[in-house]
């Protein structure tokens, strides 16, 4: 049985109804987090509650549980799946009304669900050999910086690269890399590890803060800017990010291979080095808490 939690009741997930007039179900309006975990301990549950905090507080939603109460309720639906390694899905929408309207109601009851999925990682081999990738026109609105509900353009960008038989999507404004479909992107060129900046065009992901936080503790240089379509395209490394894929290196974008001489079409040394931090840094925050 797959336990979920729905509005203060935890049941089967087969069980689980919301209304019809939910305002995630009708507009999309609503915020979600998911975070990993390894035997059992959420991965830097803090700073993804954090950013629920910041999600919630960008939609104009007041939280619905307090810090504790989010942990408690997070360690339950741990405590009860039947896999060590998970993936935590939480949301909150603005809940139901009784009359389909754009404008917030007068009243609102928040939608709060949970659920639990087995955490698969990505296998050794697409580690060793890396992903292909293509790039696409970012489509999106203006505040992807909101982790939203409202997914509808990431999932037609994410279906492209699905139809190509490649792992993501690559996004570009205005000539202007802001992240991946669902993921955050950084290229390598010349030794310097570069990131888009943090704004409202991208969702800053806990995985980049952590890439940033071990480069910066191993001392690979980096650059945090505008990161141009050339760029991309002359990389000597392009890497992917997130919660549940962690770090994956891209070795071929639109058909082209990643990289130039012995490397080309290839996960790079820096992409290695990162790899092992990252997995070094994972084991250690397990041990330690």
């Amino acid at each position: 049985m797959n336990l979920a939690y729905l509005n203060g009741e935890f049941l089967p997930l087969a069980e689980a109804r919301v209304s019809p007039m939910d305002r995630g179900f009708l507009f999309g309006d609503g915020i979600y987090e998911v975070i990993p975990v390894y035997s059992r301990r959420p991965f830097r549950l803090d700073e993804h509650l954090a950013r629920l905090q910041r999600s919630l507080d960008a939609i104009r939603l007041i939280n619905p549980l307090t810090p504790d109460a989010w942990r408690a309720l997070v360690g339950r639906l741990i405590a009860a799946a039947e896999w060590a390694d998970q993936s935590v899905y939480l949301q909150v929408t603005r809940g139901p009304m009784e009359v389909r309207n754009h404008a917030f109601p007068a009243t609102v009851t928040p939608t709060v669900f949970g659920l639990v999925e087995a955490l698969v990682t990505p296998a050794a081999e697409l580690c060793e050999k890396g992903v292909a990738a293509v790039s696409a026109p970012d489509i999106r609105w203006l505040r992807c910086n909101i982790k939203s509900t409202s997914l509808l353009a990431n999932c037609l960008l994410r279906q492209i690269a699905v139809d190509a038989g490649c792992t993501e999507t690559l996004l570009l404004r205005d000539g202007i890399l802001s992240e991946g479909s669902a993921s955050n992107i950084f290229v390598v060129r010349n030794g310097v590890l570069l990131a888009p900046q943090k704004n409202h065009l991208m969702l800053a992901g806990i995985t980049y803060d952590v890439v940033l936080e071990l480069a910066a503790v191993h001392g690979l240089p980096t650059e945090v800017r505008d990161i141009t379509d050339a760029e991309v395209r002359a990389a000597d490394e392009l890497w992917l990010t997130s919660s549940t894929k962690e770090v994956l290196a891209i070795v071929e974008l639109d058909g082209q291979k990643v990289g130039a001489g012995g490397t080309a079409g290839k996960p790079g040394p820096l992409f290695a080095s990162m790899y092992g931090w990252y997995q070094d840094f994972k084991r250690h925050v397990m041990r330690c808490g």
